[in-house]
């Protein structure tokens, strides 16, 4: 079950967390791994840990905000199965005290980005006879979250071109899903506590964890879980959902 043998998967920010674990994870499953990454040393590394199982990926320098960059990938990659829209940048703020250049940024990669790639993969899905995108949402689309007013918005809109695409290309054997993660522990969490808490790390970990009904973070690994499942045949009758991955965060934080 779950295989994606002869697969071509495009996964963005396969760099580092979640979009690792996917790109790992697909490979092993079976699938030619293609990520999209403007950081070409962590994509080659985890490239090189694929390669290293015996199993294929091939890294494409990609800025995903930027159109043409994305255009020349995908045409360098020719006909696919599997788009996973995972890039995208985090913003800490309210209304009021995020800065206009900031919340440009955050669209431009985190909205512009994932239309730029879908943009780009529908006529190379077409040419496979179908396939599946997964857009990475988030529990901010959905609940309101403390001073994350720009990366909030960002979600929303995902969650919108989710159901617009899944609507638009029923019809072409096209599937699109959204997953919507809580905190998860990557290597992002860590900077994030490194630089705004220094000294207290540890403690502010065990305080973030503890936002989950669940009692800790979720992993990489189980997400790239979930996104295997919804890319497989065994998903095929599903389209135009979001999938909550948070540890009860949505419908148990009373």
């Amino acid at each position: 079950m779950f295989r994606l043998d002869n697969k071509i998967a495009v996964v963005t920010g396969g760099g580092s967390g979640i979009g690792k674990a996917i790109a790992k994870l697909f490979a092993k499953q079976g699938a030619l791994v293609q990520i999209l990454e403007w950081n070409t040393d962590a994509a080659n590394e985890t490239a090189n840990e694929i390669k290293k199982n015996g199993d294929k990926a091939i890294v494409y320098k990609c800025n995903v905000a930027n159109q043409k960059e994305v255009s020349e990938a995908f045409a360098n990659i020719g006909e696919i199965h599997i788009l996973v829209n995972n890039a995208g940048i985090a913003h800490i703020g309210k209304a009021d005290t995020t800065k206009e250049e900031d919340f440009d940024k955050v669209i431009l990669v985190n909205v512009k980005g994932v239309y730029n790639c879908i943009h780009a993969a529908i006529p190379q899905l077409r040419k496979s006879g179908g396939g599946c995108i997964i857009n990475m949402a988030s529990i901010a689309a959905q609940v309101g979250i403390p001073d994350r007013f720009a990366y909030s918005t960002a979600k929303g809109a995902v969650m919108a071109m989710t159901l617009s695409v899944a609507k638009d290309y029923l019809q072409e054997n096209i599937r699109c899903n959204s997953i919507s993660p809580a905190r998860v522990h990557t290597p992002f969490v860590d900077g994030f506590l490194k630089n705004n808490y220094p000294g207290k790390e540890s403690e502010m970990f065990e305080k973030l964890s503890k936002t989950q009904p669940i009692g800790r973070m979720g992993t990489p690994e189980e997400i790239a879980a979930l996104t295997l499942y919804l890319c497989s045949e065994e998903a095929s009758f599903i389209t135009g959902c979001d999938y909550l991955v948070d540890g009860g965060f949505v419908k148990l934080n009373n």
